[in-house]
């Protein structure tokens, strides 16, 4: 219970004195994440809405891979990026292995199936009430997905803050891609790790109640913000 005790009165000392080291890794964090998400979202908001729009062979076990990938093991994901990102690999010669764009792309490809998961099941309802109204005013199939995209977006921001819950609390993947480097690759959970395994128990406690602060800081502004344009 004093370790508890502890972090709380770290977290808010750290808070209150607006620690350099802690902002930038927070700026940090919520770079790569929001990033990452945006990305994953770009993709897989059209994907999940044309997954509920087309048929054709091989449909549904798309969307059973879909749905089996949001367990996907982060050090999976982590291994597969660097091999795509080392000097030996395909992508080697972009040079972004051990950087924050590496970051974001391994939590990208962590979100991605979130993305689409959610917006499909959200789509086919849509779909299904009102597919056929759409068809017979002239819509195609691929000119539909804007707007079921537009009628759904209440269920498109719940998808979008899945995807960022996801990476914001990930930390498996960056640090393999990222190399955990202070001041340039360091994320808020990368620096929990490494204060965990240095025994500092209280400081990575206090870093985490900091950590579960700003995701919720940003979730609560994203509902916000984006339920102000869903009852425009």
């Amino acid at each position: 219970m004093n370790d508890f005790t502890t972090a709380f009165h770290l977290a808010f000392d750290l808070i209150a004195r607006l620690d350099d080291e802690l902002v930038a890794t927070v700026l940090l964090s919520l770079e790569v994440s929001l990033s990452a998400s945006a990305c994953a979202f770009a993709i897989g908001a059209p994907l999940g809405t044309a997954l509920a729009v087309y048929r054709f062979r091989g449909r549904a076990g798309l969307v059973v891979i879909a749905n089996s990938l949001l367990g996907l093991p982060p050090v999976v994901v982590g291994l597969s990026v660097y091999l795509l990102l080392s000097r030996s690999g395909p992508l080697g010669s972009l040079g972004l292995l051990f950087t924050p764009g590496a970051m974001m792309m391994a939590q990208g490809v962590l979100g991605l199936p979130i993305v689409i998961a959610l917006v499909h099941r959200v789509a086919v309802g849509l779909w299904r009430a009102y597919g056929d109204s759409l068809m017979v005013s002239g819509a195609s199939r691929f000119r539909a997905i804007g707007p079921l995209m537009r009628m759904g977006r209440e269920g498109l921001l719940t998808a979008f803050l899945a995807a960022f819950g996801r990476t914001i609390a990930e930390v498996g993947a960056i640090i393999i891609v990222g190399g955990n480097i202070r001041g340039y690759t360091r994320t808020m959970t990368t620096t929990i790790a490494l204060e965990t395994s240095r025994g500092d128990l209280s400081l990575a406690l206090a870093l985490g109640i900091i950590l579960v602060v700003v995701s919720m800081a940003v979730s609560a502004a994203g509902l916000f913000f984006g339920r102000g344009l869903i009852d425009r």
